[in-house]
């Protein structure tokens, strides 16, 4: 089976069973990868004691459900050593002028040869525009 990255929205939403229909139809196809920045920046959501826009909304118990599930991350959900993707997330970031976060996604995405998807409210045209121009597969799913 194939990958497919998420960010880190929807791997909150993996780990936490609340998997739109539109993101289930999508993951009964793929098996998941996301990036080293994004399982960071749902960790900090989590340790966060208000749990911040990413698990704000999630109910005390839930967060630390999410956190059990973190600290043991699943086996299935691969994530590149930062190694292997540093070089050409330089290039990317020259190129469209990306972010550390955007640019490790795009760079996830073409070593694997997945698609690259992400929650409609994390679309963002300049990660959008780059995986386009080097002939990547974009989603955007609600949830």
């Amino acid at each position: 089976m194939t990958r497919v990255v998420v960010d880190d929205y929807l791997l909150r939403n993996l780990l936490a069973g609340k998997v739109s229909d539109d993101f289930s139809r999508i993951m009964a196809a793929y098996e998941p990868a996301t990036t080293n920045l994004y399982l960071l920046r749902l960790c900090r959501s989590v340790v966060g004691a208000s749990g911040g826009k990413l698990t704000g909304s999630l109910s005390r118990e839930e967060r630390q459900d999410l956190e059990r599930k973190l600290i043991r991350l699943p086996k299935d959900i691969e994530i590149l050593p930062i190694r292997i993707l540093a070089y050409r997330m330089g290039e990317l970031i020259l190129k469209y002028r990306l972010l550390s976060l955007g640019a490790e996604a795009v760079a996830a995405a073409e070593y694997l040869d997945a698609p690259l998807c992400v929650w409609a409210g994390n679309d963002g045209p300049g990660i959008r525009a780059a995986v386009v121009d080097i002939g990547g597969n974009y989603l955007t799913v609600s949830g």
